[in-house]
């Protein structure tokens, strides 16, 4: 059983990110108990990065990029680690052995000496779904689903409420909460959008109704806000919701912040 220090000190190794509290993330920090100097030496080593996740009877299996020659290391806060060789373009996979219950990893990549920490924590679920937790911001969905609309939903208790979506590259995209219009934007060249909700009083506990309009799509979800409980038992706690996959996380701050895998 891992300990609640033991889980917050290696959490705090793998990332140095701002806690949710409705404040951005700052850039990642090199793990394995490296000084800052080493740190900013590395700073041209390019962060490994999940682009692909693939499900089936025998686990899950990531593919990504990173720089070429290097390792792969894709750990768990128990210190277990399962490693993959960049090939000389620059890509790697690694499958991930089925499991009953979700987990987080951490990803590095090593190349002759020097180290590199991906953003964020690495969600694995035993249904195949994938997401990469960011403290403070949105999550990144990994997995594909055909249609676009929402994919994730962040909370913390200080009234934080982050919402990403996945719609055609370049799209206009509306997002009410509650029925009110609460934001309107464009999504990136990759189809992504995120947006921070509630404003300066934040969202309040509750049920609230979160959607998602644009030019050929819609999507909403009703969405049930109540504070996490502490983490004494590990790195997250998860549950099954109405709308998608609850994961409660320690961020590498020692806050808790919550993530809903919609749809």
């Amino acid at each position: 059983m891992v300990s609640a220090r033991s889980t917050f000190l290696w959490l705090c190794a793998a990332l140095a990110v701002a806690g949710c509290n409705g404040k951005p993330p700052t850039a990642g920090a090199a793990s394995g108990g490296e000084s800052a100097g080493d740190s900013a030496q590395e700073s041209d080593l390019a962060p490994p990065r999940v682009e692909l996740v693939q499900g089936g009877i025998g686990g899950v299996t990531l593919l990504g990029s990173a720089p070429a020659g290097g390792e792969v290391r894709l750990a768990q806060p128990t210190g277990q680690a399962l490693l993959a060789s960049v090939d000389t373009q620059g890509r790697w996979a690694i499958a991930v052995p089925p499991a009953n219950e979700p987990r987080i990893f951490g990803l590095s990549v090593a190349v002759r000496g020097r180290r590199a920490q991906a953003e964020g924590y690495v969600l694995v679920t035993p249904t195949g779904q994938a997401a990469l937790l960011r403290a403070g911001t949105s999550a990144v969905r990994l997995d594909s689903l055909p249609q676009p609309g929402l994919r994730a939903v962040d909370f913390d208790r200080g009234g934080g409420m982050e919402v990403s979506a996945v719609v055609p590259a370049g799209a206009t995209v509306v997002v009410r909460l509650d029925g009110h219009q609460a934001a309107e934007g464009r999504a990136d060249a990759a189809g992504r959008y995120r947006v921070s909700l509630g404003g300066s009083t934040g969202v309040k506990p509750g049920l609230h109704q979160v959607q998602l309009y644009g030019d050929g799509f819609t999507d909403q979800v009703a969405v049930q806000i109540s504070p996490a409980q502490p983490l004494a038992q590990g790195p997250l706690h998860s549950q099954l919701t109405p709308v998608g996959l609850r994961v409660d996380w320690m961020t590498p701050g020692g806050g808790v912040q919550s993530t809903l895998l919609v749809h």
